[in-house]
C-alpha cells in the first residue's frame, strides 16, 4: 500500500513537471514568433520611411545582420532577417499565425510560393502535428497536388483553408500513394511478400502516407467466409470513420477472384 501511494506521488509530480515544461515551451515559442514578427514589421516600416532608407539601399538587411550579430550574437544571419521580413509581409496580422507553429516550420512554409498550397500545408502541420522533416517529405511527394487533382475549385479552396479532413470513405483515397521510404530501386521487380515486409518495417512512415486516423491491426489477417479462410495482407482500423480498411497488395491488375 505504501509503495502504491509513493508511486502515485512520483507519477503526479512527473506529470506536473512535464505539463509545466510543455507550457513553458509553448509560451517561449509564442514570444519568439511574436518577436520575429515585430522585427519584420520594424524593417518594413523603416523601408517605407523613405529618405534614410536610401542611405543603405539594397544593403540594408546585410548591414542590419552585421550590427545585430555584433550586439546580440547568433540568430541574425542575412537569410534569417530576410525571413523575418517575409514573415511579416505574408502575415500582416499577427493574430492569424498559430502559436503552435515553430519558427523552423514557418521557415519551411515560407518556401511555398502558391498561397493556397502554403495555407494547406500550414493547416496540415496543425492537424497532424508534423515535424519539419515530415512537412518536407509531404511537399516533395506533392501531397497537395495529389489531393487537389480530384477536386473542383470550391473543394480546393476548402482543402486549403481546412486541410485534409477525413469525413467520408472517399476522403481516404490518394492517387497515387508515394512510398519512396521503402527504398525500392527503379528497375527492381519486387514481389508482393517483400513489399509487405518492407511496409511493416517502415510502418510509421506508411501510416503517415495513408493519412490521419489509421491504426494498424495486423498482417496476413485471417478472415473466414463460410467454410473458407482468406488472408488479407494488411488490415487497418480507421478511428474517424469507425471501419476497417483492408489492403491486398498486387503487382498486377486485380481481377474478380481478388
Amino acid at each position: 500500500m505504501e509503495n502504491n501511494t509513493y508511486e502515485t506521488l512520483v507519477s503526479e509530480i512527473v506529470g506536473l513537471l512535464e505539463n509545466g515544461r510543455r507550457a513553458a515551451a509553448r509560451q517561449v515559442n509564442e514570444i519568439m514568433i511574436s518577436t520575429y514578427w515585430h522585427v519584420g514589421k520594424y524593417i518594413v516600416e523603416f523601408e517605407q520611411g523613405g529618405q534614410e532608407k536610401a542611405i543603405y539601399g539594397s544593403g540594408l538587411l546585410k548591414q542590419l545582420s552585421v550590427d545585430l550579430k555584433a550586439r546580440l550574437g547568433k540568430g541574425f544571419s542575412h537569410s534569417n532577417i530576410n525571413a523575418m521580413r517575409s514573415f511579416y509581409i505574408q502575415n500582416p496580422i499577427l493574430q492569424t499565425v498559430s502559436a503552435k507553429l515553430g519558427w523552423s516550420l514557418i521557415l519551411e512554409l515560407q518556401k511555398i510560393s502558391d498561397p493556397l498550397e502554403q495555407q494547406f500545408y500550414t493547416q496540415q502541420c496543425l492537424l497532424e502535428n508534423w515535424s519539419v522533416r515530415e512537412l518536407r517529405r509531404q511537399k516533395e511527394t506533392m501531397l497537395f497536388h495529389r489531393l487537389a487533382l480530384s477536386k473542383d475549385k470550391e473543394q480546393i479552396l476548402a482543402l486549403a483553408s481546412g486541410g485534409h479532413e477525413v469525413q467520408k470513405a472517399t476522403d481516404l483515397l490518394k492517387d497515387p500513394y508515394v512510398l519512396e521510404f521503402l527504398k525500392i530501386p527503379e528497375p527492381y521487380k519486387i514481389k508482393e511478400k517483400e513489399l509487405e515486409k518492407r511496409i511493416i518495417q517502415h510502418l510509421k512512415f506508411f501510416l503517415l502516407e495513408l493519412g490521419k486516423g489509421f491504426a494498424f491491426v495486423g498482417e496476413q489477417y485471417r478472415i473466414s467466409l463460410g467454410n473458407r479462410h482468406y488472408y488479407v495482407d494488411l488490415v487497418f482500423y480507421h478511428r474517424i470513420l469507425k471501419c476497417f480498411v483492408l489492403i491486398d497488395l498486387k503487382r498486377k491488375e486485380a481481377n474478380h477472384s481478388d
